[in-house]
């Protein structure tokens, strides 16, 4: 329900400047968590059967062929970790590659609670395309991660 009624021009900025605070503000929470925060299997993160070690993901939505297309955020934060590509072959660098998976997939999936917010400050219309925003924006980046997980839990057992 909108609750504050602001001139076109002011709702676009402030719809721009809410999605960057609420990219950078989750970002920046999610990096600071320790690794030790994702050495849990959360049923969020959990790499389940019927995922295939990732072969679903690709099989749905073909993820090699479009991930590396992908911006990698870790680039924007000198602590991010990047995973374009793993940086060793290790089991250490496999779990440690999985475990910012999971940073990246939860900073994907807190990523979209906010969308609902937009309601208050757009009409009905606008805040519904800011939940698909939201959705359509994030789920190429947990897609990949998950795909990138399964494969990692593969190589692991």
């Amino acid at each position: 329900m909108q609750v504050i009624s602001l001139p076109l021009f002011w709702t676009i900025v402030v719809d721009i400047l809410a999605w960057f605070f609420f990219h950078m503000a989750i970002s920046i929470m999610c990096l600071k968590l320790p690794p030790a925060a994702f050495r849990n299997n959360a049923f969020w993160s959990r790499i389940y059967s019927w995922e295939k070690y990732g072969g679903l993901w690709h099989q749905l939505f073909r993820v090699k062929s479009w991930k590396s297309r992908l911006v990698d955020g870790a680039t924007l934060f000198r602590k991010g970790y990047q995973k374009k590509s793993l940086h060793g072959m290790n089991r250490g660098d496999l779990r440690t590659f999985a475990m910012e998976t999971k940073r990246a997939e939860l900073t994907h999936w807190l990523s979209i609670v906010p969308a609902p917010l937009f309601f208050l400050w757009n009409p009905p219309l606008v805040g519904w395309l800011m939940i698909v925003y939201a959705v359509g924006f994030n789920m190429p980046f947990i897609i990949t991660q998950r795909y990138n997980r399964g494969r990692i839990k593969k190589m692991l057992s």
